[in-house]
């Protein structure tokens, strides 16, 4: 019998585990959830940032290290690098059996260079050859800078996870950023066949801030039409924003432009739905999961909301539900004041400092346990 995940694979959508974690690596949990319909797994400095911190998995690496006189961004890399690399092998008979379509493990650049377009090229290219990995990808950031280290990173053939997309706008940028490089590549007459990568666009975290905002306009006015109004457009902007994404999604890449490239077995680059866990207890606890299916489409998830899924997900079709509503939805927040451009602008900021805030207090933690395990072998 086929669970909830084999049955989101039936619809076109593949699932990926967004947590990286030795212990896990080492007891077989990442392989069973492989087993169980996993296809996929990414990770980000706040991943790394509680797995290394959050127990003892990486003392005798670090210890060794230590020893061999490394610094705390070599720890930090060696460590990673280990860990990236052994997911990989886990994942590469998938990577083989969809041809590429699917088995990748995401590799983060340091978020301390979201706006340093040369910066992330160089730790790009550095990573990718530390992995030595067909199935590795590269998480850049949608910010300006990182769009031309994107299209110059998959000029170069390799493969781009692009992540921190909260807007339309750069959305379209993320995807023409793609075709360009596949256009070079194919004018050169590079491989385009193994090229991945995927448009990481953030979900819950636009409802977490929308409905924020509504609920302070809600205790502002003493009108309860009013307030019922803005009561009910809680919920709603994350789903729409993610819809109206997917279509245009498929706009850019069925054209015949794409079309020159598919023929010569261009993978396109599918929507990834980051952040669908879901933050509000009012809500479904897996509603981003369930509203956000369809084919040619990536939800990674943590593991509680995997678990969830599992238990009581409801898979259906259901990208395209409702996409005049979506519409509806985004026009009646700027009606009331709150403004599409600016609230994803906000959210890719806060994201960047998120990661960036994450990244220090992983090496803050790093030299905690250097600390500690100095002063056991006094």
């Amino acid at each position: 019998m086929t669970n909830p995940l084999q049955e989101l694979e039936q619809q076109g959508q593949s699932v990926w585990y967004d947590n990286i974690d030795r212990a896990q690596l080492a007891s077989g949990q990442v392989q069973r959830l492989i087993d169980n319909g996993v296809m996929g797994i990414t990770a980000n400095p706040t991943i790394f940032q509680k797995s290394i911190s959050g127990g003892h998995a990486y003392d005798q690496q670090i210890n060794q290290l230590l020893k061999a006189g490394k610094s705390t961004n070599e720890i930090y890399e060696a460590i990673a690098i280990q860990d990236i690399q052994t997911g990989a092998d886990l994942l590469r008979p998938i990577y083989d059996r969809t041809q590429g379509k699917d088995g990748y493990i995401s590799l983060e650049v340091s978020p301390d260079l979201a706006h340093n377009t040369q910066g992330t090229l160089a730790e790009v290219r550095r990573f990718w050859k530390m992995v030595q990995r067909p199935n590795l990808m590269i998480k850049i950031p949608a910010t300006p800078e990182g769009i031309p280290a994107i299209q110059q990173a998959l000029t170069e053939g390799i493969n781009v996870n692009i992540t921190l997309i909260f807007s339309l706008e750069d959305y379209r940028a993320v995807a023409n950023a793609y075709i360009l490089a596949l256009e070079n590549r194919y004018s050169e007459g590079k491989d385009i066949y193994h090229m991945g990568s995927v448009a990481s666009f953030f979900v819950s975290r636009v409802d977490t801030l929308v409905d924020a905002m509504l609920d302070e306009k809600i205790q502002t006015t003493q009108d309860q039409a009013e307030q019922a109004r803005l009561q009910a457009l809680k919920g709603k902007a994350a789903i729409a924003n993610a819809r109206l994404v997917y279509q245009e999604f498929k706009q850019t890449f069925h054209t015949p432009r794409f079309a020159t490239l598919q023929n010569s077995n261009a993978h396109v680059q599918r929507p990834l739905w980051a952040s669908t866990s879901t933050k509000n207890p009012a809500y479904r606890d897996v509603l981003y999961a369930e509203e956000l299916i369809g084919p040619d489409t990536v939800d990674t998830m943590p593991l509680e909301t995997i678990e969830k899924f599992l238990d009581h997900g409801q898979v259906r079709f259901s990208i395209e539900d409702d996409l005049a509503e979506a519409q509806k939805t985004l026009a009646d927040l700027e009606v009331v004041g709150i403004h599409y451009d600016q609230v994803t602008r906000q959210l890719q900021d806060e994201g960047v400092k998120k990661f960036a805030d994450s990244f220090h207090q992983l090496f803050a933690g790093i030299e905690k346990k250097k600390q500690a395990l100095q002063e056991e072998r006094v």
